[in-house]
């Protein structure tokens, strides 16, 4: 899916979404640093970016998405 498709699917909010996969290789230190910023970033973080409420809670799902896959890879900081 290309990034405009990705982009324009977000805002379909009462249609079946697309599933996005991701597949990418990092060095450790920027994968444990990608670790750190997802362990940290909360509500206020994405409410401030966002759009609306709603969007900043499915930036927070998706982070935690994002966040349980490195920890599953190793990178999981405490």
């Amino acid at each position: 899916m290309a990034f405009a498709e990705c982009r324009a699917s977000t805002h379909r909010e009462n249609t079946m979404e697309h599933i996005v996969t991701l597949h990418t290789e990092l060095p450790a230190n920027e994968a444990w640093a990608l670790a750190q910023l997802l362990k940290r970033i909360g509500f206020s973080d994405c409410r401030a970016l966002a759009e609306d409420e709603a969007q900043a809670y499915r930036m927070l799902h998706a982070a935690e998405l994002v966040r349980r896959a490195l920890a599953e890879a190793g990178c999981a900081p405490r």
